[in-house]
Order: C-alpha cells, then sequence, then structure tokens
C-alpha cells in the first residue's frame, strides 16, 4: 500500500513539473519538483523500500526531459544517497536544517547540468544569466521546500498510521 502512495506522489509531482509549470511565465526560474521528494525519501523513508520508486522516478523524468538519458536518475539516486549518508549524522527531524539540505541539492543539480552541457557541448560558453537562475531557484528551494516536506511528512504519516490500524483490525 504505500508503494502506491509513492507512485501516487511521484506521478503527481511529475505532471505538475511537465505540464503545469513549463505555462507559467517564470518557469525556467522554477527548481525541479521531485528533488525534496528524493530527500525527503532518503532521509526519513527505508532505503530498501524507497530506491525502486526513486529509480523509477529518474527513469520517467529521463523519458520527459529529453535531455541525455540516465541524467535524471543518476541525479535522484546520487542525491538519494547523500540524503542517507546525511541521516547518519544529522538529526532528519530538524525542520530548520531540512530547507537548506534541499536547496544544497538543487544547488548540486544545477551543478550537473552545467556540467554535462559543458561535455555535451564543444563551443560551451556559460549563459550570462545562469548563476542568477541557480540563485532564484536556491532561494526559492529555502522558501518553498518546507511546505513540500510538511505535506510529504504529514500524508506519510497518515498512511502508515492507516495501514498500521488496519493490520490491527485484521489480526483481531
Amino acid at each position: 500500500m504505500i508503494y502506491c502512495l509513492y507512485i501516487a506522489v511521484s506521478l503527481c509531482l511529475i505532471i505538475l513539473q511537465v505540464t503545469l509549470i513549463p505555462l507559467l511565465p517564470f518557469s525556467d526560474k522554477i527548481y525541479d519538483l521531485p528533488v525534496p521528494y528524493v530527500l525527503y525519501l532518503g532521509l526519513f523513508r527505508p532505503a530498501w523500500k524507497t530506491l525502486p520508486i526513486v529509480i523509477l522516478l529518474g527513469l520517467v523524468m529521463d523519458n520527459l526531459s529529453g535531455g541525455p538519458f540516465g541524467l535524471f536518475t543518476s541525479i535522484y539516486v546520487w542525491l538519494f544517497l547523500g540524503a542517507i549518508w546525511l541521516r547518519t549524522f544529522m538529526h532528519a527531524s530538524n525542520m530548520f536544517l531540512l530547507p537548506f539540505v534541499v536547496a544544497c541539492g538543487v544547488l548540486l543539480e544545477n551543478l550537473v547540468f552545467i556540467g554535462m552541457v559543458t561535455i555535451f557541448e564543444l563551443n560551451f560558453r556559460f549563459p550570462a544569466d545562469a548563476l542568477r537562475i541557480a540563485t532564484i531557484q536556491v532561494l526559492s528551494a529555502l522558501g518553498t521546500s518546507p511546505i513540500f516536506l510538511i505535506f510529504y511528512n504529514y500524508t506519510h504519516n497518515r498512511c502508515d498510521s492507516w495501514m498500521f490500524k488496519r493490520s490491527r483490525e485484521a489480526d483481531r
């Protein structure tokens, strides 16, 4: 049942990212919305249950993005593994630090994108507004990621308590 929730949230984020966000006039300044979810899964959920969801999310985003295949998958997997590593020494329920973790994830994603363009383009020139857009994306991640993280935490806790309640009723 929890996999249904993981897949439903992932699909909602993909639909929002691919269909609705490009219609906004400032769509180039909005960060990749699955990043906070991938970091949430790495920080708060069991790794063996959520790694397949992260890979699936990356594969779907790779298919829809039109970029080099494997780019989103590798970014999401590395962010997920980084979040698991952070979990070893960071108190994950500290809501003050979590927006900074998401902002760092958005910054790392932007650096990987710029690195990929540099590798694939022979005559690559750094765009004049790339630093400004990356800064806006990181700052917006600082501002909006607590809303997403609280929503994810609330939704997953409700689903967990519902499943626990159903399993106790089934045992009677």
